[in-house]
Parts: structure tokens; sequence; C-alpha cells
């Protein structure tokens, strides 16, 4: 059952009095209102305000939350936590007057999270909480951890990318960590619902934006580094920086780091916490040896089975239903993530075995929307979305395509453009036909960004023309018409990778959202060949 977001919130908070708030967090008073003013909850976006509520007014990119602040009063708002900046709006004489009281802090960001802790008298500390961050796999790896744990028979809640779960309840996400003031009421909510695990998505927007100040995660998992984001970090290093908060003690008490390239072993080196290492490929020369490492991978279904083997000897046999060797990476962190969080090894075996592995499903993650049987294609949607991803699922489905890999993505607008031609390198050496369309222009051109990506592909193929590969490359638009073509056009024994979006459901083109789900053109694509080879 989905819920909405305003219904995530706990029902029993005891109220917390301003006052009290004030002289624990040092916050300056600019407006008294009523002394015995109280908060049991807490917002920063006043459309979601409720009766009860401190509503924090943050500093915007187009406006200062303090100009509807009078707003979230009127939803039922008791006090407004603002900067120096919010307060001088509220004292406008100009601005409809906030009867209530209001608290100044030199950066509100900061301290939200930890006041929001506060006010719901710190949920996360009564749950076992496991974080993941890193550029690729922290939705999937959370997922398996997710079901991990209810394997071994506990209640267990879900925030990332995808979605965010308490028990049964689920909401869809709007962001892939939650503001602080919602996060901290959802893990409120979740104490209510008696849900004992957490498995939550950590981002670096999420760490640079203190959406996780005032949670000390149980376990942090690391998966990996790539090129990604580097429009709001800047750089590769300050993107590592940011992920390496997660690994210290105002965030975790331990961590597992998965050391397959130099970003892991660095990390582990940053780390201000104990941390476990993780190596899912064979050791190279001159390594280090891990603490847990992944041997005897082989085919296992749809997936993969591999054995984990730990450096005191200590081993475990399990399998993912997920393709590719990144998925076995997933699977593995997930595994020795729980173990490091305190399961015991034999608890964990006889948990997998009865649940045939780790078989969660995640929506828009290597999800097989087509078979491939019956003289179809077989159709794949996955949110690869930067060029190491789409390198890695496109390496996940080479070995069991025995005819042509279709691939079918494009580049995210307003979005570190730098990776626009590497994509499309990418794809010109993994795939045998590249259909360049949109993903989310956001306030681009669209056909501007297809050119950046479509001169990576051009320049990559003309180099494997020379050494005797032929690549199709192809410019079509809008991003279902490109999907449609890519099906239709696939032989019986072909696989379609349509990449980038995954889950997604909306496509902002120009500040207009427009319904599109990738896995719903696929289905409907399929369709159609059915029924042309039926009425053929």
């Amino acid at each position: 059952m989905t819920t909405p977001l305003d219904r995530f919130r706990p029902t029993g908070t005891r109220p917390r009095r301003v006052r009290d708030l004030a002289l624990t967090f040092g916050l300056e008073t600019a407006a008294a209102g009523p002394a015995d003013a109280a908060v049991t909850s807490v917002a920063s976006d006043n459309r979601l305000a409720a009766d009860g509520d401190l509503f924090v007014a943050l500093a915007g990119s187009r406006a200062h939350g303090a100009r509807f602040a009078a707003d979230a009063v009127a939803r039922g708002a008791r006090a407004v936590l603002t900067d120096a900046e919010g307060a001088r709006v509220l004292a406008d004489a100009l601005q409809v007057p906030v009867q209530v009281p209001v608290l100044v802090a030199d950066d509100p960001r900061a301290v939200l999270g930890a006041v929001a802790a506060w006010v719901y008298d710190h949920p996360a500390e009564r749950l076992m909480t496991f974080g993941v961050t890193g550029t690729n796999g922290k939705t999937t790896t959370t997922y398996q951890i997710d079901h991990l744990l209810r394997a071994l028979g506990w209640r267990g809640g879900l925030i990332g990318t995808v979605e965010m779960r308490s028990g049964d309840r689920v909401l869809a996400s709007r962001l892939t960590t939650p503001e602080a003031a919602d996060l901290q009421a959802l893990l409120a909510a979740m104490v209510e619902d008696e849900v004992r695990t957490l498995a939550m998505e950590v981002s670096s927007h999420a760490l640079a934006l203190h959406r996780v100040d005032g949670i000390e995660f149980g376990v942090a998992g690391f998966t990996n580094l790539s090129q990604d984001h580097l429009d709001f970090h800047g750089d590769l290093q300050a993107y590592f920086d940011t992920k390496a908060q997660l690994f210290s003690p105002e965030h975790s008490r331990r961590g597992v780091v998965v050391v397959d390239d130099a970003w892991g072993e660095r990390m582990t080196a940053a780390a201000r916490v104990p941390v476990a290492t993780l190596r899912t490929r064979p050791a190279r020369a001159g390594e280090p040896a891990a603490d847990w490492a992944v041997t005897d991978v082989a085919p296992h279904g749809t997936g993969s089975a591999f054995t984990l083997v730990h450096r005191d000897g200590r081993t475990l046999r399990t399998s993912t239903s997920l393709p590719g060797d990144f998925n076995v990476a997933n699977a593995a962190l997930a595994v020795v993530m729980v173990l490091e969080g305190g399961a015991h090894l034999d608890d964990v075996r006889e948990a997998l075995d009865a649940a045939g592995g780790l078989c969660a499903t995640v929506p828009g993650r290597m999800e097989v929307v087509g078979a491939g049987d019956g003289g179809q294609p077989r159709v794949v949607v996955d949110f690869a979305h930067n060029t190491d991803a789409l390198e890695l699922a496109l390496d996940a489905l080479r070995p069991t395509t025995s005819g042509r890999l279709v691939v079918v993505f494009g580049a995210t607008g307003d979005r570190d453009p730098g990776k626009r031609p590497a994509m499309g390198a990418a794809a010109v050496a993994g795939a045998d036909v590249v259909v360049v369309t949109d993903d989310d222009p956001h306030g681009e051109d669209p056909a501007a960004i297809r050119s950046e990506v479509l001169a990576g592909a051009r320049t990559a193929r003309n180099v494997g023309a020379d050494a005797g590969r032929t690549v199709d490359v192809l410019e079509l638009a809008p991003r279902a018409a490109a999907i449609h073509r890519a099906v239709l056009d696939a032989g019986p024994d072909d696989t379609v990778l349509v990449a980038g979006r995954g889950h997604e459901t909306i496509q902002e083109v120009a500040g207009v959202d427009l319904e599109l789900d990738d896995r719903v053109e696929a289905r409907n694509a399929l369709a159609t060949r059915q029924e042309r080879t039926t009425t053929a």
C-alpha cells in the first residue's frame, strides 16, 4: 500500500518545549512567541507543514523559505527556525506577521538533522541501521540487505531512490535520501511500525547537504566511485571526500569497503572508523589481502553463484538472481555488511538457503521486461546513467546474447556534460547497435545533448571500423519512439538494453513533466511485435 508523504509521521511524539530546543542547540531567539510553545514534529517544506511542526525556513536557490513561513504557521506550525536573513524577512513589515517563536541559527541546514533527531527522540538509535554509498550499486545493495534481513526474520525498513518502506507501508521516493526533517520523521514512524532494521542509500548530495546528520549508522558500505555528479561536486576528489564523510564517527560505527579498485583502497585509508575490506575479483600481484573475498563465481539461473571467504577461514556459498559481475559485488557487499553488523554466519547461510539466495528484484535495475521467448528479443531496462554503469550493464548482457546487443540511451540535461561523449564511446564499445535518444533534458536543448553523445559514439565507431568491427549508430527521438524502433527492429536472438532511467516514470523536458516509463514502452513495443506476428 502506498502512503502519502505527510502520513509518514509518527503519531505519538511527546511535545518538546521551544525554549529547551533553543538551550540544547544554542539558538538565538528573534521572536519569543507563546511562553509555553512546544513542537512535536519538524518540516522544511511549507506545503507539508502540519499541526505541531517546527518549520525550518532554509535559504533556497530562488527564494528564502522564510517567505513561506506564514503559510506553514497557517497550517499549524508552532515555531520557526531560520537564519539571520530569514529572521529579517519575517521581521519585514511588508510580510504577513508570524506570531510564533522564531529561532535563529548561523546555518539551519547544518543543525536540521540533529534538531529533527532531538524532536523525534533519536529514532535511529532504536533501529539496526545500514547505510550504503558509492556511485553505482547503492539501490541494488540496499534491496539485497533488506531482503536478507527479512529472511533472517527482522521487520525491515528501506529508504532509497526507488521507494521507501516502513514494514508493509510503501512510499515512492522523491530523493535518493530525503531531506533531514522528512528522514527523521520516517525513522520515527518506522519505530512506531515496530520496524527493527533499516537499509538506506546515502547519496553524496545527502552527505554534503547534511540530510543524514543525526544518524550514526551501525554499518556503512562503499560500492565504487566513478565520474558522476561533478556538476555539483566540481571534481572527483571533492566527490570522493564527500562520500568519505560516511566513514567517520559522526555518521557510522564501522564500515565495509569494496576494494576492487584504487578508490576503494583510498576509502579504506581515509576511513576514521573500523573497516572490513571486500574484494570481489581475483587479487593482483602486490595487492594486500582483503578481509573478505569472492571466489568460485559460476552461472546460476539468471544470475551467479559465488563463495564468500573470510581471512579467518569462514566460508559462505550463496547466489544472486541478478546478472553480471557487478551484481555479484553488490550481493557480496550486502551479505558482508549484515555479517559485520553482528549476524551469525550460520544464521545467514540458513536464511539464504531457505530464500534461494539473494533474489530480491529491484525495479529498473537489470529488470527483464521481455524474456526473449516466442520469437521475441530479450528486453532489459536498467538505471545505468553514467559511463561505468553503462559499460557494466552491457558487459553483463553480452555473454548471454547470441544475437546482436542493442542499447537505447541518452544523457541527462543540466548535469555533468563531460561524461556525454564517454557514454557514447562506451555504448559503441559494448553494443552492436547504438540508439542515441533523450534522457531527461531538463532545461537543455535535447538535440544538443544528443549531439555530444553522438560525437563520442561516432569517434569510437570510426576507431572500431579500422579494427574491422562494425557498429550501427542511430539518433532517434523522442525516447518512446526510439524504444519502439529498437524493439521492433530487433531479431529473436537479440537483446535490447534500455538504459538510463530505470524505474523513473516522469521525463522533464523544458520544465514540463511528461509521463514516460521505459518498461511500459518496451512492453507496448513487444505487444506490437506479437500482434504483427499473429496477423501475418
